[in-house]
């Protein structure tokens, strides 16, 4: 497995960000860029190239693409982001995505639908219910890909769907069974281990945060690459949150 991957930088004013479960901690910008460098050399490392969008400093959530797009093959669903300041967000998205020559489409107002609710497991595409993605939001993802299986997802105490579950190279859903009503979870070891970037048939992408889910998937047979993105966490950032792959 290899393709593209579309990253953004961190702008100056990311200490801004938006945080809603959390306390606010100080988040130093200079980390946060050694960070990200870090993780895009990870992602280069595995066979997926990295893709800048523009930088957008006013942007203070900007470098977490996930949140403003939807990859369903070499379908683009460029999102409508439940918080309004992150709208201005999409707009260098989709002009990145018009330069990779990838079809795209939009959900429009006044449904409001963020990438990091989305997860699709095999023809499955599940969806959570958040503050960020509402039923107008889902029904217009189900309409946009009538091709898939689209289930929405009843979600509790966080942020988004992928904040609390995402999924293995296999299929097999990884998260916390309080948080999403979703059956058959494996159980992560620490909370930052419900969230996985899969690099390939056999390897994930970790927050350095989870050891011990590390060397949980390490027994089950699964590459592990570790990334520190500290900074991003005070932020309700995880792994998923800093790329969108699109496959070759």
């Amino acid at each position: 497995m290899s393709g593209i991957a579309l990253v953004r930088r961190p702008g100056p004013r990311i200490a801004e960000g938006i945080v809603t479960h959390l306390a606010r901690e100080p988040v130093d910008h200079e980390r946060a860029a050694v960070q990200h460098d870090a993780y895009v050399a990870a992602l280069a490392a595995n066979g997926w190239r990295p893709t800048y969008v523009a930088p957008a400093d006013d942007l203070p959530d900007g470098p977490f693409v996930e949140d403003t797009l939807v990859m369903s093959g070499r379908l683009a669903v460029l999102t409508r982001p439940g918080a309004p300041e992150r709208r201005p967000e999409v707009e260098s998205v989709a002009q990145a995505v018009r330069e990779l020559g990838v079809t795209s489409v939009r959900i429009a107002a006044p449904g409001t639908l963020d990438g990091g609710d989305v997860l699709q497991v095999g023809p499955t595409v599940y969806v959570g219910r958040s503050a960020r993605t509402d039923d107008d939001g889902i029904r217009q993802l189900t309409a946009l890909l009538p091709e898939r299986n689209v289930v929405p997802v009843e979600l509790r105490g966080v942020l988004h769907l992928k904040s609390a579950v995402t999924a293995l190279p296999d299929g097999t859903l990884i998260g916390d069974p309080d948080q999403a009503d979703l059956h058959g979870l494996l159980v992560p070891e620490e909370e930052a281990g419900a969230h996985v970037v899969v690099l390939g048939e056999d390897r994930v992408l970790l927050a350095a945060s989870a050891p011990q889910t590390a060397a949980m998937l390490e027994k089950r047979g699964f590459f592990v690459t570790k990334v520190d993105i500290s900074e991003y966490e005070k932020l309700e950032g995880c792994v998923t949150c800093l790329s969108v792959l699109v496959a070759d």
